[in-house]
């Protein structure tokens, strides 16, 4: 069982900086692969980022790719993702999730526990 709480979202002008975090509780953090995902009133959940056990592999969505950075403090036992460059497109519920193995996926359906979300909002 792990619990899993994002925090960082909020209003953000276009070309601006954000960095969402996701902590998650217990002791077997670092087993798991962890990812980011979003989604826009209306549209299907998107992958964004995915990062595995250790932090020396991750993965971005095309979308996102060079403006965004996921990482981990498996110490802290909590994952980030830093937005930069910012853009209305972005606009989404933010959602962190946790896969067991320490292998990155990328497949929603394929995520074992997740987190409630953090609003995102990025004006133009």
């Amino acid at each position: 069982q792990v619990q899993l709480v994002e925090s960082g979202g909020g209003l953000v002008q276009a070309g601006g900086s954000l960095r969402l975090s996701c902590a998650a509780s217990g002791r077997t953090f670092s087993n798991y692969a962890m990812g980011w995902f979003r989604q826009a009133p209306g549209k299907e959940r998107e992958f964004v980022a995915a990062i595995n056990w250790s932090g020396g592999n991750t993965y971005y969505a095309n979308s996102v790719k060079g403006r965004f950075t996921i990482s981990r403090d498996n110490a802290k036992n909590t994952v980030y993702l830093q937005m930069n460059s910012l853009k209305p497109e972005d606009t989404a519920v933010y959602y962190c999730a946790a896969a067991r193995g320490g292998r990155p996926i990328t497949p929603a359906t394929l995520y074992d526990y997740w987190g409630q979300g953090t609003q995102v909002t990025v004006s133009s």
